[in-house]
């Protein structure tokens, strides 16, 4: 994987770049819609390329073991074979579905994590280098390091001594990815996660830490778990001034429209969130105009497309009346819908995002932006 810096913009930290991978390229900033079990929800593979513009996908380790497992997927060439997908992939390692599972018997400790599956009760044991086994075999085009993300709120020495385990992890997640090859005949690359929940000398330790290692890119864990947005934004600027500026730095699991133009101001080059297809699933869309609950009275006989200013099939072709009708009756079109309405703006959210960049006024635009997208119509 390479990445080349491209473009900065002049009032902020925001930047343009490209990811090179076998499976294509990336621009970035980009939006990684989520694919947990190997699919977008309800959104086929045609409707991710070419109308909601994806250029890469996740999948989730912890997931894709348990259901299909790994037998299926290898003989299938892996998660691009399997599902259809030519495209860069880029799959969790788990570490977040394990702090989900809190509660559940799940134990953590230097070898790894015991934990039981939500399928049937089984047990089972994470190390970071059966993790990196895994990934391989899924075939991701990025892999993420094994890691512990930490409850919000935690003490102090329970965030540093988790915090240091990741590091301990990360040496042998980076020993055992080097000493292997991958199965599919194309490179796949590993991203170290910094760690340290909401307290700053933790989150600089770790990032001077994550960065040592020089691998390829990094990302940003253990944040959007329910701390104010304002503490994610100054922890996530800490961060961006320490991981190195000529490798792509991604904020897991973030987040609202508001928090993406936020994190691209910041310096963050990649994002990922389920709130585009949860959300759409409930009903909240989201548009170039604000955020519509479609299940209001106001929408049962509003006959104007979905989000007129948005291009795109659905956005364009259905109307707020019959997505409504839908929804209220469901039906599984209405959460189709939706789905894709919803990815299609946030792709195009960060494609506008990279034009303004370009052009020298992204700043000015993101602070017109957060407002109007995150206001309820």
């Amino acid at each position: 994987m390479k990445f080349f810096l491209e473009n900065k913009d002049p009032n902020s930290k925001a930047r343009t770049g490209r990811i090179e991978t076998d499976h294509g390229t990336i621009q970035t900033p980009i939006f990684m819609p989520v694919g947990t079990a190997g699919t977008v929800k309800a959104v086929h593979q045609r409707e991710l390329r070419e109308d909601i513009k994806a250029q890469i996908i996740l999948g989730n380790t912890y997931h894709l073991y348990l259901r299909p497992g790994l037998d299926i997927i290898e003989r299938a060439g892996g998660l691009h074979g399997f599902n259809g997908w030519q495209h860069p992939i880029l799959t969790d390692s788990g570490g977040y579905q394990v702090y989900s599972l809190a509660g559940t018997g799940r134990k953590i400790n230097e070898a790894g994590v015991e934990f039981k599956s939500h399928i049937d009760g089984s047990l089972h044991t994470f190390t970071p280098e059966g993790v990196m086994d895994i990934q391989r075999k899924i075939g991701a085009d990025i892999m993420m390091a094994f890691d512990e993300c930490t409850p919000y709120p935690c003490e102090y020495s329970y965030a540093r001594t988790s915090m240091e385990l990741t590091h301990r992890w990360l040496q042998r997640c980076c020993h055992r990815f080097d000493s292997t090859e991958g199965l599919y005949g194309y490179q796949q690359t590993l991203f170290p996660i910094v760690q340290g929940s909401v307290y700053k000398d933790l989150r600089q330790k770790s990032a001077e830490t994550i960065a040592s290692f020089e691998r390829e890119g990094n990302a940003i864990g253990g944040l959007s778990v329910g701390e104010p947005a304002e503490i994610m934004y100054e922890l996530t600027e800490v961060v961006c001034d320490i991981l190195p500026q000529d490798k792509p730095r991604y904020l897991m699991g973030v987040g609202t429209p508001a928090n993406i133009l936020e994190g691209i101001a910041l310096g963050v080059d990649m994002f990922d969130c389920v709130m585009p297809t949860r959300n759409a699933r409930n009903g909240m869309l989201f548009t170039t105009e604000g955020i519509i609950n479609i299940r209001n009275e106001k929408w049962k006989d509003d006959f104007e497309p979905i989000d007129k200013n948005l291009g795109g099939y659905v956005s364009s072709f259905y109307s707020k009346a019959y997505l409504r009708h839908l929804v209220k009756s469901d039906e599984m079109l209405g959460a189709q819908i939706a789905s894709v309405h919803n990815l299609t703006f946030y792709l195009w959210l960060v494609d506008m995002a990279r034009q303004r960049i370009e052009s020298g006024d992204f700043y000015s635009w993101k602070n017109q932006m957060v407002s109007k997208v995150m206001q309820r119509l």
